[in-house]
């Protein structure tokens, strides 16, 4: 079964592996157009194909390092903090 949804920018079709198989030439050439393919076994998601193009954009997006918590919030205004160096309680070890 394949079924074909259009949204802003992109068409995203959705097609049973079964269907993938048999029609696996079509369905990289769709994805060279542009449309995102997503494969389902038994009714649900679990393949994507898409172009070489997307693929390289969602790799970059992926590999990006996140920002720290302190680097975070040294983007607010006053964002300098002085580390109070004093211990919160006695502890002996």
């Amino acid at each position: 079964m394949v079924t074909c949804d259009h949204f802003v920018g992109f068409v995203m079709t959705t097609v049973s592996l079964k269907d993938a198989k048999a029609g696996f030439s079509g369905l990289v050439d769709n994805a060279i157009k542009g449309t995102f393919v997503t494969i389902t076994r038994h009714g649900k998601p679990v393949a994507a194909l898409v172009s070489v193009e997307a693929a390289e954009i969602a790799r970059k997006v992926l590999g990006k390092k996140r920002r720290g918590l302190a680097a975070f919030l040294k983007t607010f205004p006053g964002g300098e903090f002085e580390r109070n160096r004093t211990p919160s309680r006695n502890v002996r070890l």
